[in-house]
Order: structure tokens, then sequence, then C-alpha cells
């Protein structure tokens, strides 16, 4: 039955560049649409650039231009990216438009009219020079918990601490550098806390299938139990000065950038509707039987599985029929962050001349359904690629499109479909669709590459090479190959969503139309002329690699420490410097990767806990990492858990710790656990490996 599906990526902002992390999402997302797409459904992929904000407002004036000139260049830089690397959306908007401004404004009025939005007079930090109210991110100071200079007034990115601003030592603004004052300005609320938010989300949340599982354990975690009250009503307006859209009926307060944001997602494909002849209500009215997903980093599943389905849902609108989440990109093991210089940008990729397919293919590999992280290992990424797309797959055509063009004129013969790779494609590729539909990528493109040594098998025992000397085997020769292209065409129509370009250049090699996933039904008839064969892919040079890295070395290299505003040095040098060492001699003495990967570090899954007679600390595990028999650990975790809540959870152990004889048995390895400084009752907590994670994996 012919779907009818919305499909949107978060809003990337108008103040930077794409890198990278943010095409995990956009590729992930991407797979996806062109799925749905070949199998022949409607399906729609809107975005746009989220453009309002404090931040671009003070880069614009920075810079000695308008806002609205900003939003404009970063525009072009975005659409250019994307297209870099293929991202086919329908439609790539802004959220400074006229359509999200007018649906800002209706959500607002009727969230009003259903007495949700509230006023009151709320105290916040001023800036005296630049005469505006300063958001948490624009207020530095010292962190109140362990005195990290130079911390944002939300978070220490030193100890981890969450405070406010008003908790900040010696705070000053980041836009001047004065000391900001307490000035009291009224703020309008939407009440989030109301008993109708608080009952929907309860029941939204819960709804099989809406959110991942870590998803929706998260958002139990954020509402609370039955009968709490944990969420607090969600400030949406800002003062001006501000770059955004004015409240109705409010002079001088502005929506902030998290309401119309989203909104922007509505503005987009109302935008598209227009040019399409679409209708917008079938795609967002409370009832509609259409399908509306959402693509997002877990960083902001907070206000997209909150805020934005109670938002929706009391102002008349339909709301998600699920949210995709996903984790974060790492390069080599380490976070990305724009602060530590470990980002490499879209932009700089290409220009490098590294093909876009590369990344798509290689996250594509390392892509689940889960929100866990994925990380980009260079070596791997040049290995996987080098040995995948062009020794498995790749070379299959250009081991037999030669012999067709020169001894045949170009043209096929009938192919053998009884033949073993043809029947292993034909059963592996409705679970091939299933795994593309569940997000299950990596897992999908596991089963292809599978296919394609099976389809090389068969390569290997015809050797068509040996074929074309021989007098005779003509028709063998010609059967061999005809046979491994039609094998190839198949390979491609299930590569196609991760490969469109490529895709497309076969498509033309063999002469077809562009390929759909019904074309899994149809072989190449007798006769069928194909192209001449030219180079469809070349391999990965680790000097491109290189190069790249070169290209991002400012950006890769860590950044220097910020220099204090004057009105923070109020400590010694001395005092700074003995408290250095005394972090680093906390942290202890520094071991090679050579010394870390001695330690067998192994997912476990707990199958059995239980109490030890006598023993006033430990708990007998038996543990399963993948071996024939679970192995037994006595583990000094009594005090923190009960063993019958343990049973079934997967957790980290040292594998290849030397076993210990003890009174109650033999300890055949250790859990790592995490304790507070003094290791008092109930500061204990086992690590915990995300979900997808199965017993056996190595950690490294």
């Amino acid at each position: 039955m012919k779907r009818k599906i919305l499909v949107t990526s978060a809003l990337p902002y108008a103040n930077g560049s794409i890198h990278l992390g943010h095409l995990v999402e956009y590729i992930q997302t991407d797979i996806w649409v062109r799925f749905q797409k070949m199998r022949g459904h409607d399906c729609w992929l809107v975005c746009a650039d989220d453009t309002h904000g404090t931040p671009i407002m003070l880069r614009a004036q920075k810079e000695g231009i308008r806002p609205e000139q900003l939003i404009a260049r970063v525009y072009e830089e975005h659409t250019r990216d994307f297209a870099g690397f293929l991202i086919g959306f329908d439609n790539y908007y802004s959220t400074n438009t006229p359509e999200t401004r007018e649906l800002a404004e209706e959500i607002y009025a009727k969230l009003q009219a259903a007495e949700l939005i509230e006023v009151r007079s709320i105290e916040q930090f001023y800036d005296p020079v630049k005469e505006m109210f300063l958001p948490d991110r624009f207020i530095k100071g010292e962190c109140p918990k362990c005195g990290a200079k130079d911390q944002y007034g939300d978070n220490c990115e030193v100890c981890g601490a969450a405070y406010t601003p008003n908790e900040l030592k010696h705070p000053y603004s980041a836009v001047s550098g004065a000391k900001p004052v307490l000035r009291t300005s009224d703020h309008y609320f939407f009440k989030l806390s109301d008993p109708r938010c608080q009952g929907f989300l309860r029941r939204w949340t819960r709804e099989p299938g809406r959110l991942q599982p870590e998803a929706a354990n998260k958002m139990q975690e954020w509402l609370g139990a039955e009968g709490e009250n944990k969420l607090t009503d969600w400030d949406i307006s800002r003062d001006a000065p501000y770059f955004g859209f004015e409240i109705p009926n409010a002079p001088g307060k502005y929506f902030y950038v998290w309401l119309d944001a989203p909104i922007g997602y509505m503005g987009s494909f109302a935008n598209l509707c227009a040019k399409q002849g679409l209708d917008f209500d079938e795609y967002w009215r409370k009832d509609a039987a259409t399908e509306l997903y959402h693509c997002i980093g877990k960083d902001i599943l907070y206000f997209h599985a909150l805020f934005w389905p109670a938002e929706l849902t009391h102002a008349g609108f339909r709301t998600p029929t699920k949210i995709f989440a996903h984790g974060f990109l790492t390069v080599d093991g380490q976070k990305m962050s724009k602060s530590r210089g470990t980002f490499i940008t879209a932009d700089s990729y290409l220009k490098q001349g590294l093909n876009p397919e590369w990344l798509r293919y290689y996250f594509a590999a390392k892509l689940t359904n889960t929100l866990e992280d994925i990380d980009l290992s260079l070596p791997d990424f040049i290995a996987r690629v080098n040995s995948d797309l062009v020794g498995k797959y790749v070379n299959i055509a250009s081991r037999a499109a030669g012999f067709i063009s020169k001894r045949f004129d170009g043209k096929l013969t009938v192919a053998d479909e009884s033949l073993a790779p043809y029947a292993a494609i034909r059963e592996a590729a409705p679970r091939i669709a299933e795994l593309y539909e569940g997000r299950e990528y990596s897992k999908a493109l596991r089963e292809i590459m599978a296919l394609a040594d099976t389809v090389n098998q068969y390569v290997d025992t015809v050797k068509p090479w040996e074929l074309a000397k021989q007098e005779g085997q003509e028709a063998a020769l010609h059967a061999a190959c005809s046979n491994a292209l039609n094998l190839f065409r198949l390979l491609t129509i299930l590569l196609k969503p991760v490969l469109p370009a490529l895709a497309d250049r076969v498509a033309a090699f063999l002469n077809v139309a562009p390929l759909a996933w019904s074309d899994l039904d149809s072989l190449l008839a007798a006769g069928h002329v194909i192209q001449p064969y030219q180079h469809l892919m070349t391999r990965i040079d680790p000097k491109q690699v290189d190069a790249l890295v070169e290209a991002n070395k400012a950006s890769l290299a860590p950044a220097p420490a910020a220099a204090p505003h004057s009105e923070q040095r109020h400590g010694e040098k001395q005092q700074q410097a003995a408290k250095d060492g005394a972090m680093a001699a906390a942290a202890g003495p520094h071991i090679s990767i050579d010394d870390f990967m001695k330690v067998d570090l192994r997912i476990a899954k707990i199958v059995e806990a239980s109490h030890v007679e006598g023993a006033d600390k430990l708990i007998r595990l038996l543990l399963d990492i993948g071996e024939k028999k679970p192995r037994q650990v006595f583990a000094g975790i009594k005090s923190a858990y009960d063993p019958a809540t343990l049973v079934g959870r997967l957790t980290v152990m040292v594998a290849n710790l030397a076993p210990r004889k003890m009174k109650f048995g033999l300890s055949e390895g250790m859990v790592l656990a995490a304790s507070d400084p003094e290791g008092k009752t109930g500061g204990l907590y086992i690590l915990s490996p995300d979900s997808g994670a199965q017993p056996g994996m190595r950690v490294k």
C-alpha cells in the first residue's frame, strides 16, 4: 500500500559550518528517505536553517552586517555542502520566513487561548555596556563547585556541575566583558507543568514505537513517577535586542528560538506545498493519516519529545509518528568539539577531492537504530571502503564488462537464474528491506557485502579471464560475464539508498532507467546492450586522508585556553599551579596505548547474581562474555545492588585478569564500577554499555 510520509532532519544553526558530525544525521535520514522513494512511496524530506537568536545577532554585529545578510550567506554554504554529500532535500528553507512566522503566531495564539501561556516577572543578568539581557551561555565566571575559571552560566566543562548564572563566582559578560547586573523583566512561559501537558506526555511517550526504548526510558526519568510533577514551565520569550519574531501584542518581546525552530519544519513544508500543490493539512492536522518522522541528535531529545509534542497537541496539530534519535560522532575515539578543535568540515572534505559516497558508505556501515555514538576511525575508513566498495563490489563489474564490450558487441546473453547467487539475493532482499526500514544500516550492509562475496565466489569459479583464452568457450564466457553483470545490477539496487550517485552511473553503464526496488524482480534480457565500461570508483589513497587532516590542522589541534577576564584575576598563579599539579597527581602517570590494549575489556551479560553466604560486601555473578560457559566473578557491590536487579544487565569486565582463589570459590575476572572518592554506601555504580552491545564484544 502506498504510504504518504513526511520526514524532517534537525535544523542546523545558521552560525557555523556543516561538519562531519552533522552529516551523520543527514546521511542517515537521506538513506531512509531514498529507500522509501525507491519503494514507490510518497516521501518528502524537508529541513531549514535555524536562523534566530542572540548568537546570530552578535555575529552579524561583529561582522558589521545585518543578520539577514549573515543567514543568507550561511544558507548558501549549507546548501552547497548538503548537495555535495548528496542529501536529497525536497525543500531546504529558512526559519526566518513568512510561513514560519505565521505558524508560530497561530500556535502561540492557540496555546494562549487554552490558558497555557503565563506572564511572570523574572530576575536575570543584564549587560550594562551592550544594554541587553544575557542568555546563560553568554555569561561566564568561576564554577561555584570546583573553582574552574571561564565556565558558562549553566554548566561547568571541567567538573560537569550544573547550576544557574546567579551561582557563578565573579561573573562577566562574554559579549562585552563587563560585570553583569541583575534586572527584572516580564517573560512569557508555556505551562508545561499544567496537568493537561503532564498527562498527555506520560501517555504519548509510552506509546509503543513512538520513541526508541532508551529514549522512552529517559523521558520517564525526566517526567518522574506518577504523581510527581518534575517538568517546569518553559520560558518562550526573550527581550530586545534579539533577532527573531516579535510576540504579537508584546512590544520588545520575542519568541525564543526554540519555540519557532521546530515550527520551521512546518514552515518549510508549507513552502513545499505551495510549490508542489500538496495539502498541508493532510500531513499536519490532528487526525492526519499520513506519517511524520523527526530525525534528530540525542542532545535535543528533550525539546522534541517533551516541548514539541505538548506544544503541537494543545495547539490542535498532529504529533510525530516517531522520533528517531541518534548518537554523536567521534573521530579516532575522541569526541568532536569546536572548543577542542576536533572537527572536520564538510567543505574541507570535498575540497580535498574525497568521494562523498566513501563517507556515506562508512557511516552507514556503522549506523544502528539506537542512540549509540559512532566512531570515524580514519585507518578503518580507508580499509573498509577499499575492501568493500572497490575490492568486493565494483570489482565484479570491472572483471566482466570488458569481455562483453570487446567480444560480444556489448550484448548480454540469457541469465541462468538457477545459480546460487541469484537465489541468495532473492532470499535476502526482503530482510534487507526490513533492515533499511528499521534504520539498521550496518546490518543491511553486512548482508549486502556477504552477497557480494557470494557473487565474487561465482566469478572466481567460472574464471572468465581463463575462458577468454580457451578456444570453443565463447558461450561459457558470454554466460559467465552476463551473469556477473546481472548480479552486479541486483547488488547495486540494494546499495542505491547509500550510494545514489554511483547507482546512477551504474544505470547509465548498464543502459537502463534509474533503478527502483521493484527492479529486483527482473533481470536484463538476452540481447540487452550495455555501454563501454568506465571506472566506477577508485580506492582511497591514504595520502588523501593525510591531506585532509593537514587541511584541518588548525581545527584538529587543541584550542588554546581562553584568557580570563581581568575581573577574575583574583587568585595567585602559584595557587593555580598547585591546583593543576594536584589534578595531575590525582590522574596518575600516563600510560601508552599499548599498555591500555593489554587490558582485555569485554561486554558481559549478567546471567545469574546471588548473595555470598558469610560475605559482607560480595555478590556472586555469572557472566556471559561469549564463551562456552559463563565466568564466575565475586564483586564487592553488595552495598549498592540487590542481586535480583542485576540479572540480564550488560556490564564491562576485565577478561584477562589472573583468576583469584577465594574462600568462596574462584573469581575469574573483575567487573568495572565507579564510586565516589570515599566509597560511601550507595556511591557505587557498575558500568553499563549502550543498548546494541553484545556479550563478548571487545571494549577498546
